[in-house]
């Protein structure tokens, strides 16, 4: 692993109210857990701990509760992970006081394409959620959430025809916009899961 300014890995989760995060990391982590590394979460959100509060609950018997912290910015989530991110990286500071072999965090944060974008100090690998469900034409609106991410992923996949998205419309778009790499999810059925879980593993440079 390599790291070049904290002692564990961090990835950075962003995205809309709505497009899926909490149920991306509820996910993702029982699988990180099954691949040997311990894992911590922290979840930001402007007054409330409620997202924090529903995953230490999911992950009650695979995360240690207190791997499992809510971090209240009192403002815009993006302030919390971009122009001043000391709260996050004070909460890591203390998971690592008590869990100094930790492998990995994840930090989820909301925002919209404009704000969530992750200050390199708090991430060393960041992931942008947007729901297929908002519209086929957000790729190609481009913004920072979506050209700056390591990883675009497009969930609820299934509820594209719905709403008259086309989805190979959204990955020709993604492709015209960004450098990285994209994967569809349909994250409650599990459906891409694994492409994302491999894509944090390549980034973050676990074996």
């Amino acid at each position: 692993m390599s790291l070049t300014h904290r002692d564990v890995a961090t990835v950075g989760i962003g995205g809309p109210v709505g497009s899926g995060k909490t149920t991306l990391v509820s996910e993702l982590v029982p699988k990180l857990r099954d691949r040997g590394l311990d894992v911590g979460v922290i979840a930001n959100d402007i007054l409330t701990r409620e997202d924090a509060d529903a995953l230490r609950e999911r992950f009650a018997g695979v995360v240690p509760a207190d791997l499992v912290a809510g971090v209240e910015t009192g403002a815009c989530p993006h302030t919390g992970i971009r122009e001043d991110p000391s709260m996050n990286l004070t909460q890591i500071e203390d998971f690592l006081a008590d869990h100094p072999d930790l492998d990995l965090v994840l930090v989820e944060s909301g925002g919209d394409n404009l704000a969530a974008t992750f200050n390199p100090e708090l991430a060393d690998y960041s992931l942008y959620v947007i729901s297929a469900a908002e519209g086929e034409d957000i790729p190609r609106k481009r913004g920072p959430g979506v050209v700056e991410c390591d990883l675009l992923v497009v969930n609820k996949t299934d509820l594209a025809p719905h709403v008259g998205a086309d989805l190979d419309v959204m990955e020709r778009d993604a492709r015209e916009v960004r450098d990285g790499p994209t994967v569809f999810t349909n994250c409650r059925a599990g459906e891409g899961v694994d492409a994302v879980l491999e894509h944090v593993r390549e980034g973050v440079l676990f074996a």
